[in-house]
């Protein structure tokens, strides 16, 4: 990637992709994205294509009442700014949620929901007799639905992951602990002893969820 000195301008143009930054307007060679069609992206795909449709569907009235509900709402963009979201991106943005929790699409615009703090706590692992048990520690009652994300293990010295892939809803916690063990395994099969597992949880509310909050331990020999 290269500075350039020109009339500003974004977007790409044939073999190249115009960017402006902090530091100037730069360019850089055009790379296609990766597009290993994985399961995880179907689905994603798919689920985008119901919820586009639906749009299509709405009465008139319904397609007003998101684009009122969208005036005060907004996502962060690639740059970290927060960007101003029309009524079509706010009903995807909410109804593309459930649709990946396999819950129903709503027609009308839900009320901002108020979080109380997430009470998932520490991840707790251990291995008896050879069988490996993960819990979560759940203080107090979750909100509607709690989303459990997992990171692949990873080797002890590694402080930060990035990616956390859907592993499923938090389980009914029984005596304060929630068992997870089941949805992690089937994700990414029994962790190695020695590494260490990163889980992400957050409360999710008619499309809304608050800020995730992430949990580590190790797996260990006994």
């Amino acid at each position: 990637m290269s500075k350039i000195s020109s009339s500003p301008q974004s977007g790409r143009v044939g073999p190249v992709v115009y960017v402006n930054s902090r530091y100037g307007q730069l360019v850089r060679e055009y790379v296609p994205p990766r597009n290993p069609q994985t399961p995880d992206q179907q689905r994603n795909r798919s689920n985008f294509g119901a919820v586009s449709s639906r749009w299509r569907a709405l009465a008139p009235e319904q397609r007003s009442a998101w684009c009122i509900s969208s005036a005060d709402s907004y996502t962060v963009g690639g740059t970290g700014r927060p960007v101003a979201l029309n009524g079509y991106n706010y009903f995807v943005r909410v109804n593309a949620a459930r649709a990946q929790l396999g819950l129903g699409q709503l027609d009308l615009p839900p009320a901002v929901p108020s979080f109380s703090p997430n009470p998932v706590g520490e991840l707790a692992i251990t291995i008896t007799d050879g069988i490996i048990t993960m819990r979560l520690r759940v203080l107090s009652q979750p909100a509607q639905y709690t989303l459990v994300q997992g990171a692949a293990p990873v080797s002890t010295g590694v402080r930060c992951v990035q990616h956390f892939p859907l592993l499923g809803l938090l389980p009914a916690p029984v005596d304060g602990w929630s068992d997870i063990t089941a949805l992690y395994v089937a994700r990414y099969g029994v962790p190695p002893v020695g590494t260490a597992i990163f889980i992400r949880t957050c409360q999710h509310t008619d499309g809304w969820t608050d800020l995730p909050k992430i949990t580590s331990a190790v797996v260990r020999a006994v």
